[in-house]
Protein backbone atom coordinates (compact mmCIF):
# COMPACT_ATOMS: atom_id res chain seq x y z
CA UNK A 1 0.00 0.00 0.00
CA UNK A 2 1.48 3.57 -1.28
CA UNK A 3 1.75 6.39 1.43
CA UNK A 4 1.44 9.99 0.51
CA UNK A 5 2.24 12.43 2.78
CA UNK A 6 0.41 15.92 2.67
CA UNK A 7 0.96 18.46 5.19
CA UNK A 8 -2.71 17.43 6.44
CA UNK A 9 -1.43 14.20 6.88
CA UNK A 10 -0.85 10.73 5.28
CA UNK A 11 -3.06 9.58 2.74
CA UNK A 12 -2.42 5.30 1.65
CA UNK A 13 -3.88 4.67 -1.46
CA UNK A 14 -4.31 1.05 -2.93
CA UNK A 15 -4.47 1.97 -6.20
CA UNK A 16 -1.73 3.67 -8.31
CA UNK A 17 -1.63 7.39 -8.48
CA UNK A 18 -0.45 8.07 -11.96
CA UNK A 19 -3.76 8.79 -13.75
CA UNK A 20 -4.41 11.32 -11.90
CA UNK A 21 -0.61 13.08 -11.69
CA UNK A 22 -0.96 12.73 -16.27
CA UNK A 23 -4.63 14.43 -15.57
CA UNK A 24 -3.20 17.59 -13.96
CA UNK A 25 -0.07 17.60 -15.82
CA UNK A 26 -2.36 17.47 -19.54
CA UNK A 27 -4.68 19.63 -18.23
CA UNK A 28 -3.08 22.21 -16.34
CA UNK A 29 0.22 22.76 -17.84
CA UNK A 30 -0.07 21.50 -21.81
CA UNK A 31 -3.76 22.26 -22.52
CA UNK A 32 -2.66 25.89 -21.66
CA UNK A 33 0.12 26.10 -23.68
CA UNK A 34 0.73 28.17 -27.04
CA UNK A 35 1.28 27.45 -30.64
CA UNK A 36 -1.48 25.00 -30.55
CA UNK A 37 0.73 22.50 -28.69
CA UNK A 38 -2.10 20.50 -27.00
CA UNK A 39 -3.72 19.92 -30.65
CA UNK A 40 -0.99 18.82 -32.60
CA UNK A 41 0.19 16.38 -29.43
CA UNK A 42 -3.78 15.35 -28.63
CA UNK A 43 -6.24 16.06 -31.42
CA UNK A 44 -4.66 16.11 -34.62
CA UNK A 45 -4.52 12.82 -36.84
CA UNK A 46 -1.55 10.66 -36.21
CA UNK A 47 -0.97 12.60 -32.94
CA UNK A 48 1.83 11.30 -30.29
CA UNK A 49 -0.43 10.18 -28.43
CA UNK A 50 -2.15 8.17 -30.67
CA UNK A 51 1.02 6.58 -31.79
CA UNK A 52 2.01 5.90 -27.75
CA UNK A 53 -1.67 3.93 -27.68
CA UNK A 54 -0.67 2.00 -30.39
CA UNK A 55 2.93 1.34 -28.83
CA UNK A 56 1.52 0.57 -25.61
CA UNK A 57 -1.38 -1.63 -27.11
CA UNK A 58 0.99 -3.73 -29.56
CA UNK A 59 3.49 -4.13 -26.66
CA UNK A 60 1.00 -5.38 -24.41
CA UNK A 61 0.38 -7.94 -27.07
CA UNK A 62 3.95 -9.19 -27.38
CA UNK A 63 4.32 -9.24 -23.76
CA UNK A 64 1.15 -11.44 -23.37
CA UNK A 65 2.41 -13.52 -26.19
CA UNK A 66 5.71 -13.94 -24.33
CA UNK A 67 4.13 -15.07 -20.87
CA UNK A 68 2.68 -17.66 -22.88
CA UNK A 69 5.58 -18.94 -24.23
CA UNK A 70 7.58 -18.42 -20.82
CA UNK A 71 5.51 -20.84 -19.28
CA UNK A 72 7.18 -23.84 -18.19
CA UNK A 73 4.60 -26.68 -17.79
CA UNK A 74 3.89 -29.15 -20.70
CA UNK A 75 0.35 -27.95 -21.30
CA UNK A 76 0.58 -24.82 -23.03
CA UNK A 77 -3.33 -24.57 -23.50
CA UNK A 78 -4.49 -24.35 -19.77
CA UNK A 79 -7.04 -22.34 -19.22
CA UNK A 80 -4.90 -19.25 -17.41
CA UNK A 81 -2.69 -19.17 -21.02
CA UNK A 82 -5.94 -19.08 -22.98
CA UNK A 83 -7.26 -16.25 -20.84
CA UNK A 84 -3.56 -14.64 -21.90
CA UNK A 85 -4.02 -15.43 -25.31
CA UNK A 86 -7.14 -13.50 -25.70
CA UNK A 87 -5.85 -10.64 -24.02
CA UNK A 88 -2.94 -10.91 -26.55
CA UNK A 89 -5.74 -11.12 -29.49
CA UNK A 90 -7.35 -8.24 -28.30
CA UNK A 91 -4.36 -5.68 -27.24
CA UNK A 92 -3.30 -6.87 -31.27
CA UNK A 93 -6.88 -5.64 -32.50
CA UNK A 94 -6.82 -2.44 -31.29
CA UNK A 95 -3.26 -1.63 -31.73
CA UNK A 96 -4.38 -2.06 -35.77
CA UNK A 97 -6.93 -0.32 -34.82
CA UNK A 98 -5.08 3.11 -33.53
CA UNK A 99 -3.38 2.99 -36.63
CA UNK A 100 -6.06 1.77 -38.90
CA UNK A 101 -3.43 -0.57 -40.12
CA UNK A 102 -0.80 1.53 -40.99
CA UNK A 103 -2.14 2.71 -44.01
CA UNK A 104 -0.93 6.05 -43.68
CA UNK A 105 2.43 4.35 -43.45
CA UNK A 106 2.07 1.61 -46.18
CA UNK A 107 -0.53 3.34 -48.40
CA UNK A 108 -2.45 -0.04 -48.51
CA UNK A 109 -5.85 -0.02 -47.78
CA UNK A 110 -9.28 -1.29 -48.46
CA UNK A 111 -11.31 0.62 -50.71
CA UNK A 112 -14.72 -1.02 -50.03
CA UNK A 113 -14.13 0.00 -45.87
CA UNK A 114 -12.99 3.48 -46.35
CA UNK A 115 -16.45 4.18 -48.57
CA UNK A 116 -18.12 3.02 -45.28
CA UNK A 117 -16.11 4.46 -42.81
CA UNK A 118 -17.27 7.96 -41.48
CA UNK A 119 -13.02 9.31 -41.56
CA UNK A 120 -12.47 7.36 -44.53
CA UNK A 121 -10.09 4.94 -42.89
CA UNK A 122 -9.31 1.37 -43.37
CA UNK A 123 -10.44 0.53 -39.65
CA UNK A 124 -13.70 -0.97 -38.62
CA UNK A 125 -14.36 1.20 -34.76
CA UNK A 126 -15.55 4.17 -37.17
CA UNK A 127 -17.81 2.06 -39.34
CA UNK A 128 -21.12 4.08 -40.23
CA UNK A 129 -23.43 2.39 -37.91
CA UNK A 130 -20.68 0.63 -35.37
CA UNK A 131 -19.62 3.89 -34.02
CA UNK A 132 -22.45 4.37 -32.54
CA UNK A 133 -21.77 2.15 -29.98
CA UNK A 134 -18.08 2.89 -29.86
CA UNK A 135 -18.07 4.91 -26.74
CA UNK A 136 -20.53 2.36 -24.98
CA UNK A 137 -17.25 -0.39 -25.44
CA UNK A 138 -15.20 2.18 -23.68
CA UNK A 139 -17.63 2.67 -20.62
CA UNK A 140 -18.05 -1.59 -20.86
CA UNK A 141 -14.35 -1.84 -20.94
CA UNK A 142 -13.36 0.64 -18.74
CA UNK A 143 -16.09 -0.78 -15.85
CA UNK A 144 -14.57 -4.23 -17.38
CA UNK A 145 -10.78 -3.48 -16.58
CA UNK A 146 -11.04 -1.24 -13.69
CA UNK A 147 -13.78 -2.84 -11.09
CA UNK A 148 -15.48 -6.50 -12.48
CA UNK A 149 -12.58 -7.92 -13.82
CA UNK A 150 -10.51 -8.02 -10.06
CA UNK A 151 -13.64 -7.44 -8.47
CA UNK A 152 -14.97 -11.25 -9.39
CA UNK A 153 -12.54 -12.83 -11.15
CA UNK A 154 -9.13 -12.32 -9.24
CA UNK A 155 -8.10 -15.73 -9.96
CA UNK A 156 -7.69 -14.15 -13.74
CA UNK A 157 -4.03 -13.43 -14.29
CA UNK A 158 -4.39 -11.63 -17.34
CA UNK A 159 -7.28 -9.07 -16.06
CA UNK A 160 -5.62 -6.31 -14.47
CA UNK A 161 -5.52 -6.00 -10.70
CA UNK A 162 -7.19 -3.22 -8.35
CA UNK A 163 -4.10 -1.34 -8.22
CA UNK A 164 -4.18 -0.05 -12.19
CA UNK A 165 -7.74 0.71 -11.61
CA UNK A 166 -7.85 4.30 -12.44
CA UNK A 167 -6.15 3.71 -15.67
CA UNK A 168 -9.59 2.49 -16.55
CA UNK A 169 -12.53 4.01 -14.42
CA UNK A 170 -11.59 7.28 -15.70
CA UNK A 171 -12.29 6.34 -19.45
CA UNK A 172 -15.44 4.95 -17.92
CA UNK A 173 -16.08 8.02 -16.99
CA UNK A 174 -15.68 10.48 -19.59
CA UNK A 175 -17.39 8.47 -21.71
CA UNK A 176 -20.16 8.17 -19.41
CA UNK A 177 -20.31 12.45 -19.16
CA UNK A 178 -20.08 12.55 -22.65
CA UNK A 179 -23.12 9.77 -23.76
CA UNK A 180 -24.99 9.37 -20.70
CA UNK A 181 -25.49 12.83 -19.88
CA UNK A 182 -29.01 12.41 -21.27
CA UNK A 183 -30.25 11.08 -17.81
CA UNK A 184 -29.57 13.74 -15.79
CA UNK A 185 -29.65 16.45 -17.92
CA UNK A 186 -32.05 15.59 -20.87
CA UNK A 187 -30.00 16.05 -23.57
CA UNK A 188 -26.52 14.63 -24.73
CA UNK A 189 -23.50 16.49 -23.21
CA UNK A 190 -21.42 17.75 -26.54
CA UNK A 191 -18.83 15.13 -27.36
CA UNK A 192 -15.54 16.08 -25.77
CA UNK A 193 -12.34 17.55 -27.40
CA UNK A 194 -10.13 15.32 -25.28
CA UNK A 195 -11.02 11.17 -25.84
CA UNK A 196 -7.66 10.35 -27.23
CA UNK A 197 -6.33 12.02 -24.33
CA UNK A 198 -7.97 9.66 -21.75
CA UNK A 199 -7.94 6.75 -24.28
CA UNK A 200 -4.15 6.85 -23.57
CA UNK A 201 -4.81 5.99 -19.76
CA UNK A 202 -6.61 2.50 -20.60
CA UNK A 203 -3.35 1.77 -23.31
CA UNK A 204 -0.98 2.67 -20.60
CA UNK A 205 -2.70 0.68 -17.94
CA UNK A 206 -2.72 -2.38 -20.09
CA UNK A 207 0.94 -1.96 -20.69
CA UNK A 208 1.56 -1.46 -17.05
CA UNK A 209 -0.03 -4.44 -16.38
CA UNK A 210 1.46 -6.87 -18.43
CA UNK A 211 4.42 -5.55 -18.30
CA UNK A 212 4.44 -6.45 -14.33
CA UNK A 213 3.49 -9.85 -15.08
CA UNK A 214 6.13 -10.27 -17.18
CA UNK A 215 8.66 -9.64 -14.60
CA UNK A 216 7.36 -11.88 -12.18
CA UNK A 217 7.65 -14.25 -14.93
CA UNK A 218 11.06 -13.72 -15.46
CA UNK A 219 11.88 -13.75 -11.37
CA UNK A 220 9.78 -17.08 -11.69
CA UNK A 221 12.08 -18.36 -14.37
CA UNK A 222 15.47 -17.47 -12.71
Amino acid sequence: MKEIKTPFGVIKSEVILFPIYYLFFVFGFVYILPFGIYKKLFVSEDSLIEWLQFICYFSSSIISFLIIFLDKSKNKFKLKNIFWLIFAIFCFYVAGEEISWAERITNLGSNAIREINMQGETNLHNLKGFNNYLHFSFIFSGIFFGWVGWKFFPKIEALPTKKYALFFLFVAAHYALTDLSWITLGMRYPTLRISETMEFLMASGLFWHSLSNIRLKLKANI
